[in-house]
């Protein structure tokens, strides 16, 4: 295959899921350096072992990748410091991508959703992480069962044990600020309420 061939044929499956790499990127690492770095990583071993990819679901291919070069890069840095576990708590809390984005709502309610918005993200950021990895991929990038489990390689029982285990800690988690939001009222705002996680119907050895 000529190299203009295979560039070509790489941006047109590649390049559309470049935006699902950084999502997923964003919320394993908690970082916007770093999904920058995985991502940019990520492309560049794709575009290297490109040839070798005879599959019809890039996507699966890139979101595993994704996955697999930011654990390795969590276990480089951890035995490098031998410290504790990781600890989500040092890294920013610069906005992350969702699943609001506030078209065709009025100012107050924008104002309102945006609370709401805030508080699943808060929450879906702390949770454990091989929860939070299958939340994000089934409702975020919309994956199906057998996608999530072939990018994080667990059977697909555990992907439907961690999605219904992070759903209940997402739902009690965002509950638990709401009831701190209605003690602690600010500048005559309603408290938010939970707003439905779209729901079309979990790290290896984690169980």
């Amino acid at each position: 295959m000529l190299a203009t061939d295979q560039s070509r044929r790489f941006e047109e499956q590649m390049l559309p899921h470049l935006d699902a790499a950084y999502n997923l990127a964003r919320w394993l690492s908690g970082s916007a350096s770093d999904a920058d770095d995985v991502v940019q990583e990520v492309y560049l071993r794709a575009f290297r072992f490109f040839d070798g990819f005879h599959g019809d679901n890039p996507r699966a291919w890139l979101l595993a990748m994704v996955r697999n070069i930011w654990f390795a890069e969590w276990r480089r840095r951890h035995d490098a410091a031998d410290s504790a576990p990781y600890d989500e708590a040092l890294h920013g809390d610069a906005r992350l991508p969702g699943w609001f984005d506030g078209t065709g709502c009025d100012p107050e309610t924008l104002a309102v959703r945006h609370d709401e918005m805030h508080l699943i993200h808060h929450a879906l950021d702390r949770l454990p992480l091989e929860y939070r990895e299958a939340l994000v991929l089934r409702e975020l990038e919309n994956m199906s069962y057998r996608d999530i489990a072939t990018i994080t390689d667990v059977p697909i029982g555990t992907v439907m044990s961690r999605l219904a285990r992070g759903r209940r800690l997402l739902g009690a988690a965002v509950q638990a600020a709401q009831r701190a939001a209605h003690a602690a009222p600010v500048s005559g705002r309603p408290a938010a309420h939970l707003v439905s996680v779209p729901v079309p119907s979990p790290p290896k050895g984690a169980e």
